[in-house]
């Protein structure tokens, strides 16, 4: 769900980059009571890995694929939507940067549908579900993969709408065609934000916020960070993503290319020149390096001086 450069108008990208300014700006502030000395390096390591798993496209149908957004994923195990938000747009930035992955004038709107839309959506509809089944921390898995999907859904539609808003596209074609495959695609968000959920409740409790348990170590997340971004990530699926099919079938692909803001790095498209799957491993292990060194450090920022 990336946003080319290109897709969205200048009043469109302008007022999203607006919104997006004054999130992260709140974010910065509200998020000083999520991080301590001991929930620092789970910031870094979120985001580290978000990045990573959207290095992995999978299938859903019709020549489609989808990845995680994760914008649920990061507010569940960092306790609080504002640090989601950071984290995701962290993502966000370092991918268009770094990686010429989503348009620099398009950032504000990608930091707006993911970062802001998608951890809120998913956040609220987590812990309403919670509620409703009855509060048990064993069924936090399936409620936030429930709300994973439809925040998926909901940053879809958003992203829709801002289509429709600059002409891009008629609403009754793109908003119908954006909505039917990201159902598609929050299936598989759902799937792998409940599991990955399952997997830390049971093995890696410390990583959650609301335990008591020391951070139990590096190795793990830090050697699965590494696999995910160096190794799995050379299974991703080849097929164009949500957006991208979407902007094929309703022939708006090519405002993409006559709008194109350069990004001058040897990592575009997540691989070095000349270097073929070595490249992609390369490139993946050092976005996911970056990704947690920036958190870490924004961690380290917004803390409590008495932390």
């Amino acid at each position: 769900m990336h946003i080319p450069d290109g897709f969205v108008s200048v009043p469109v990208a302008a007022a999203t980059s607006v919104a997006s300014v004054a999130a992260l700006g709140i974010a910065l502030g509200r998020s000083q009571n999520a991080f301590g000395i001991r929930r620092a390096p789970v910031l870094g390591l979120t985001t580290a890995f978000i990045f990573a798993a959207q290095m992995i496209n999978f299938p859903v149908a019709g020549g489609t694929s989808g990845h995680l957004l994760g914008g649920t994923l990061a507010a569940i195990i960092l306790g609080s939507p504002w640090a989601g938000t950071l984290c995701i747009a962290t993502v966000l930035i370092i991918q268009a940067v770094l990686f010429a992955d989503g348009g620099i004038t398009a950032l504000g709107a990608n930091i707006f549908n993911m970062g802001v839309i998608g951890v809120w959506v998913g956040w609220i509809l987590t812990q309403t579900l919670q509620r409703l089944l009855g509060g048990a921390r064993g069924r936090l898995p399936l409620a936030a993969g429930i709300a994973a999907g439809i925040s998926v859904v909901v940053a879809a539609i958003a992203c829709a709408i801002e289509l429709v808003l600059s002409g891009t596209a008629p609403s009754l074609i793109v908003l119908p065609a954006m909505t039917g495959v990201h159902i598609l695609i929050g299936i598989g968000e759902g799937l792998i934000t409940g599991s990955v959920l399952t997997y830390l409740a049971t093995v890696r409790p410390d990583l959650l916020p609301g335990e008591q348990q020391q951070f139990k170590g590096w190795l793990v997340p830090v050697v699965s960070i590494f696999l995910i971004a160096g190794v799995l990530s050379l299974a991703a699926s080849a097929w164009p993503d949500g957006l991208e099919k979407v902007a094929e079938d309703l022939g708006f692909i090519k405002l993409s290319e006559n709008v194109r803001v350069p990004v001058p790095t040897p990592l575009a498209d997540y691989g070095i020149e000349g270097l073929g799957a070595i490249g992609t491993s390369i490139a993946g292990i050092i976005g996911a390096v970056v990704c947690f060194g920036v958190a870490f450090a924004i961690a380290q920022l917004v803390k409590p001086k008495n932390a």
